[in-house]
């Protein structure tokens, strides 16, 4: 009777109990929490988990400030998704894929942890960065590359202003050299 339940080993020993992974604690549900709103949730330790305050004392109650949403409204940043093994990767600007998403150990939020989301593809539209570099080097002042990207105005600009008297021309190697500058459609260089 003395055996480890399987969940304590993602429980930090002794850290602090508010950033304890939330399969270490039992929160209850605070049912005025207003969305979008700062919210105060009263938890508890499981068994065999130790945490500890600011002051580190060890503790088994303890608050967590979180803000009042569901999991699958988190930012992107806090939820990590499987990739798609079905996406067209050309010409398909508006295709998305069911993606199973997982919130991150350190993020708190209400609801189910694991949630589908529909994500879009990567997607291009045939253009080779490559390509896009070559013709900012050799043709940019004639506006080669930019309409190259399907950027025609830009293209105009350079062609009648020679490229910006080289000023263009330059900024634009740097631009497309380091990605910044890409295709008018918005797709992913190949």
């Amino acid at each position: 009777s003395t055996e480890i339940p399987p969940y304590v080993t993602k429980c930090p020993s002794n850290g602090f109990c508010s950033r304890l992974p939330p399969d270490c604690m039992t929160c209850n549900t605070n049912y005025s929490c207003i969305y979008g709103k700062p919210a105060t949730f009263d938890c508890k330790v499981k068994p065999h988990v130790h945490c500890v305050d600011q002051n580190h004392h060890e503790q088994e109650n303890f608050t967590i400030n979180m803000t009042c949403q569901f999991c699958w409204q988190l930012a992107t940043t806090d939820y990590v998704c499987t990739n798609s093994t079905n996406c067209m990767t050309v010409s398909c600007p508006r295709q998305r894929y069911n993606a199973t998403c997982t919130v991150r150990d350190h993020i708190h939020c209400l609801g189910n942890r694991v949630f589908p989301k529909m994500l879009y593809c990567n997607w291009t539209g045939g253009y080779k960065w490559s390509t896009a570099l070559a013709l900012s080097i050799t043709l940019g002042g004639f506006g080669a590359d930019r309409f190259y990207l399907g950027q025609w105005r830009e293209g105009l600009g350079k062609l009648f202003s020679f490229g910006g008297l080289g000023i263009w021309t330059l900024i634009d190697v740097l631009l497309i050299g380091v990605g910044y500058v890409g295709p008018a459609d918005g797709s992913l260089y190949i």
